[in-house]
This record gives C-alpha cells, sequence and structure tokens, in this order.
C-alpha cells in the first residue's frame, strides 16, 4: 500500500462520512458521488518513499510535476546570489508531497500570504500565496518556493529556521497542486529543460560545483 500524507486525512474522512449518510439516507447516486470523491483525495495525498543515488552535489527536485521554465531569477533573489531559477508544474494528477533537494541547514522559512493566481502565470511567483526557504548545504546555498495557485488552497511547509534537513526528507506539501520555484547559486549547472518530467527527490535538476577537498 502506498504511505499516505497526514494533512489529506480530512479530506478523505469527511466525503467518506457524508457517503455513509447519503447509502443510510437513501441517496445511492449522491453516494457514488462522495465515495469518488474520497478516492480522488486518496490518490492526491500519495506519499510515496523516495531514494536516489545521485552523488552529494547533485540537486534533486523539489517536487513532481513537469519544469515550466528555466530563467534568470528575478532581481532580489539575483542579489542574494541566486541568479537562476527553475519553476516546476504540480497538476492535481501528481504527488503533493515536496522534498528537500540538498542536505543542509535551514536559514530561513517563512509563510507569505497572497493570492490564487494560476500557477503557471509569470505574477504567481510574487503575488500568490506561498512559502520560501533558505537551505545552506556543504555546496552552496539555494533556496526554493512552494506556490499556491487557482486550484491549490493552502501550503505546508514542515520546516523552520535552524533546523538541519536531509536531502529528500519530506518537507511539506501543496494541497491538490501548483508549482514550485528553485533558485541556484551561479555556479549550479541546470540538468534540466522546460517540459522534462520530475520525481521529487529523485530526478537531477541541477548540480553545484564540487569543492575541492583540503
Amino acid at each position: 500500500m502506498v504511505p499516505f500524507a497526514p494533512e489529506g486525512y480530512p479530506f478523505v474522512l469527511v466525503p467518506a462520512l457524508a457517503g455513509i449518510f447519503a447509502w443510510v439516507f437513501g441517496y445511492p447516486t449522491l453516494t457514488v458521488v462522495f465515495v469518488l470523491v474520497g478516492l480522488a483525495c486518496v490518490v492526491f495525498f500519495r506519499d510515496p518513499a523516495r531514494n536516489s543515488d545521485a552523488p552529494p552535489e547533485a540537486i534533486l527536485a523539489p517536487a513532481d510535476g513537469r519544469v515550466l521554465l528555466v530563467r534568470p531569477s528575478p532581481a532580489a533573489l539575483a542579489e542574494r546570489g541566486l541568479p537562476t531559477q527553475i519553476s516546476i508544474f504540480m497538476s492535481p494528477a501528481n504527488v503533493h508531497v515536496n522534498r528537500a533537494p540538498i542536505a543542509g541547514k535551514v536559514l530561513e522559512a517563512r509563510h507569505v500570504p497572497g493570492r490564487k493566481l494560476p500557477a503557471f502565470r509569470d505574477k504567481a511567483s510574487d503575488l500568490n500565496e506561498h512559502s520560501f526557504v533558505v537551505i545552506e548545504g556543504a555546496y552552496g546555498l539555494l533556496a526554493y518556493k512552494q506556490i499556491a495557485g487557482a486550484v491549490a488552497r493552502r501550503v505546508v511547509c514542515d520546516l523552520q529556521a535552524g533546523q538541519s534537513v536531509r536531502r529528500g526528507q519530506r518537507v511539506g506539501l501543496i494541497k491538490f497542486g501548483s508549482r514550485v520555484d528553485l533558485f541556484l547559486p551561479a555556479d549550479a549547472a541546470v540538468a534540466v529543460a522546460p517540459g522534462q518530467r520530475t520525481r521529487a527527490g529523485v530526478t537531477e535538476v541541477a548540480r553545484m560545483a564540487a569543492r575541492e577537498q583540503p
């Protein structure tokens, strides 16, 4: 059985209970509708185990989905030494769980309220509700945003500033899909292109410059 993200329990239990009441009170068609909704939510909130044998300097995809764009980062991120942006679009059919792209220490983790524009729009990265996380690892610094969209109703970030994180570790989710923006340092070599599919904690999206050992 595929592991299930606990954040999804309310979305499964509510239609399940509604289906039971609909059946008891003699509404079979409505029962089927509620059961289908509950089953869809089970699929939406699946949380499969992920492993990667990529080298330690590899940056792994933080989300399942499709690479939406690879381009220069906004000025504010470029000024922080993160001039490259990779955006991954998550559809409702993708796994919603997000994973840490590198191992390291969380320097910043904050929630930013905002709008619910369609996630594929350029302005969504800045105007939509999102979390912003900065991680410093052995090979450098990176940041990412979990961005809510028109369908996604809530961003869940499990990280706090000061804690350590393992690469591929579960770090949160976006309920019902949306988008994750990854911001990389100048010496990171991008390994994906727009249109490519990714799997969180598995797909290598970029690689940091390896550091010489003393």
